[in-house]
């Protein structure tokens, strides 16, 4: 019998959110030339429809890799991504579906295998945070909403993965800046944070004998459809991302980078590891 899943959360309907909406756009554009470091390899990019992992699925497209995209129903962010990653020359294809299903994850990961023939980088991005001033106010349905959308998911993608992953392997996660500074109105989201960062480096020491390397990326405030889409207050997005060290947001393709260092061969030394592109947040004590 199938798993009965709990509705999304409507506390926020315009969550995940739309990236073609946003004013001003987000910045995922690689910023330089490829040089062949994901050449030949296949990635599956959870939440790579827009925002930080549409700058991923490109980045990695200009770096030789065919890319699928999963996201959960945001068709049109989808389809340009699709569109961007074909355009620097790789394939791509688009899978809808929510990711806190495992049943759905393990069909998503052998459609990607069908497609492709393997499957070398998997890179757990997607994600849904949802402010509430009060930890009275956090409903039972958006606290295991959150943890199955945030950290089941990653479970049940690994799961998918492992049978399809070979010596070389990478697996990036992406956690946040909230793990280590915490958020006083993003408490369930900030609880699923410090549960990957858990998860990565647990899973890096569980996989090193094979060769897979795990290792995180803990983003600060990017602007990405997630936070004005209902991901942060209204009242608090005019100062979004300016208490920052740098004074500002960061954007997508400001962490692309990132991942596409822990997914390649020049951190072949690297595992359990977590960097840091949060415009110096978490320097600050």
């Amino acid at each position: 019998m199938a798993e009965v899943l709990d509705p999304p959360t409507r506390e926020e309907p315009g969550l995940p959110g739309n990236e073609h909406e946003l004013d001003p756009k987000p910045e995922w554009q690689p910023r330089y030339a490829g040089s062949g470091r994901l050449k030949g390899k296949v990635a599956i990019v959870t939440g790579g429809d827009s925002g930080i992992g549409r700058a991923v699925a490109v980045l990695f497209a200009r770096e030789g890799a065919d890319v699928a995209i999963m996201y959960l129903n945001e068709h049109e962010d989808a389809a340009d991504t699709r569109k961007f990653v074909e355009a620097e020359g790789r394939r791509a294809i688009c899978i809808p579906g929510d990711l806190g299903d495992r049943d759905f994850c393990f069909k998503a990961v052998q459609q990607v295998v069908d497609a492709f023939g393997k499957l070398d980088i998997l890179i757990n991005n997607a994600g849904e945070q949802h402010p509430d001033e009060k930890i009275e106010d956090i409903t039972e349905q958006q606290l295991r909403r959150t943890f199955q959308s945030n950290i089941f998911s990653m479970f049940f993608m690994v799961q998918a993965a492992m049978p399809h992953l070979k010596k070389g392997a990478a697996i990036v996660n992406c956690t946040s800046e909230t793990m280590y500074k915490g958020a006083p109105i993003l408490l369930d989201y900030s609880a699923t944070k410090g549960a990957i960062t858990a998860f990565t480096r647990s899973l890096a020491k569980n996989l090193v004998e094979q060769g897979i390397r795990v290792n995180g990326v803990a983003p600060g405030p990017i602007w990405t459809p997630l936070n004005p889409s209902g991901g942060q207050p209204p009242e608090k997005m005019p100062e979004f991302g300016k208490k920052t060290p740098m004074g500002r947001p960061g954007q997508p393709n400001e962490v692309a980078p990132s991942f596409l260092f822990l997914a390649c061969d020049d951190a072949s030394y690297m595992t359990g590891q977590v960097l840091h592109p949060d415009g110096g947040n978490t320097t600050q004590s």
